[in-house]
């Protein structure tokens, strides 16, 4: 295990209680020693389920399990596992979560269709699922409503520090509570969800529902933070509404917009912290996109610039370049008027009239480089189209980690 990230948070945040749902938390030594790595999560009967996942063609066996799965969705069990991304496997990896997913079921006490698995870690090394089957049924005995911090430690891979977040939002004047965890920290640029990431809701939701409010969510934050421009075999993010809150039924967006809000802020303070955890991190970084011909076009700008090797060292090397931010906007294969390109990092404006502002002053804007959060804005002076994109240095413990990663 790594130092953990000078971006970390404090500390593991106090998650409250979410009503219907119990974890627990097993070492299974899949890979890692004298750490859990194996996390089962059990939810009331009638749990709704909603999810979104990679978009990758080489796509994990989990992934492509919880794909098919979800079209009933219910929800009872959930297992993960770390270590290990049972991707790339074959017929094997296809065996291994049937025989997963049959365990499971047992366990709870559901069907096969309402447990969810997933798989984090190493591509291409055959899983010992019998590690885990032969552990879950134990671990029932252990389950816990309390159990986040085992439950957030258990999907790590990479990561140096475990990831939670909290809401509550009120549904007919009913309070209701949201949480979640997730792990992630390098193979970073999510397409339809983050690395691995779970949340949940005691509200009572219908799963169409659900799915709606999850992928725009998603879209609006775990689809707009970047740590090396790569997408996982194994992304997935899902949402399970366990139903045990006493408020009125829901069967449209009305009513819905505290409950938008809240959820939508748990998914972006988890994706933050995925990235304020990005393999060797010392920066965390907002790039404003403004004045772009449509959002999409600022978000694929906003990308190009968080996504560029020259950027991101230069600010894991406190260099105020701006030269290398007008060369990624230029990449970005998005329309944008270079006489009309505004820069400004720190808040200061560096550039107007296709050039450097006159008597620019880079003194404020080296001071802002040194610090650990770093503010890029642009505006392409094209249209309205606006996004905003988060990301992180690029530093020479990116190397080290993902260099002796298998070794």
């Amino acid at each position: 295990m790594t130092a953990v990230s000078p971006l970390a948070p404090k500390a593991f945040p106090d998650l409250p209680v979410v009503a219907g749902v119990r974890f627990a938390a097993h070492e299974c030594g899949l890979r890692y020693r004298d750490r859990p790595d194996l996390l089962l999560a059990e939810m009331a009967l009638g749990t709704t389920a909603a999810g979104v996942f990679t978009r990758s063609l080489t796509a994990s066996a989990p992934v492509l399990w919880c794909r098919e799965a979800l079209a009933g969705g219910q929800a009872r069990a959930l297992v993960v596992n770390s270590g290990n991304s049972n991707a790339f496997t074959g017929a094997a990896g296809v065996a291994s979560v049937e025989r997963t997913v049959k365990a499971a079921a047992a366990a709870v006490g559901c069907a096969p269709g309402e447990v969810f698995v997933a798989s984090t870690g190493t591509i291409g090394v055959p899983l010992d699922d019998g590690k885990i089957t032969a552990a879950l049924p134990g671990m029932i005995a252990t389950l816990s409503a309390e159990a986040w911090p085992q439950a957030a430690r258990a999907i790590m891979t990479t990561d140096t520090f475990p990831k939670a977040a909290s809401r509550t939002a009120r549904i007919g004047g009913v309070r209701v509570t949201i949480a979640g965890i997730c792990k992630g920290s390098g193979m970073i640029a999510p397409d339809m969800a983050t690395m691995l990431g779970y949340v949940f809701t005691d509200a009572k939701i219908p799963a169409p529902l659900l799915q709606r409010l999850l992928a725009r969510g998603a879209d609006r934050s775990f689809n707009a933070v970047t740590v090396d421009g790569d997408t996982s075999t194994s992304d997935t993010l899902m949402l399970f509404a366990t139903g045990q809150a006493n408020h009125p039924p829901v069967t449209d967006e009305r009513g819905l917009g505290d409950f938008r809000r809240a959820l939508e802020a748990v998914l972006t303070d988890l994706a933050h912290q995925i990235v304020r955890d990005g393999e060797g991190a010392t920066k965390f970084v907002e790039i404003r996109v403004t004045g772009a011909a449509s959002a999409r076009a600022a978000r694929r700008i906003g990308l190009a610039i968080g996504n560029s090797p020259l950027v991101k060292t230069a600010i894991a090397g406190e260099d105020a370049n701006w030269g290398r931010v007008v060369m990624a906007v230029g990449k970005a294969g998005e329309k944008a008027d270079r006489d009309r390109l505004v820069i400004a990092i720190g808040g200061v404006r560096i550039t107007e009239n296709g050039a450097a502002v006159p008597g620019y002053d880079e003194a404020p804007v080296v001071a802002h480089m040194k610090g650990a959060d770093i503010l890029i804005e642009v505006d392409v002076g094209v249209g309205r189209g606006r996004a905003t994109v988060w990301t992180c240095d690029l530093t020479h413990g990116y190397i080290d980690i993902n260099g002796s990663y298998r070794t």
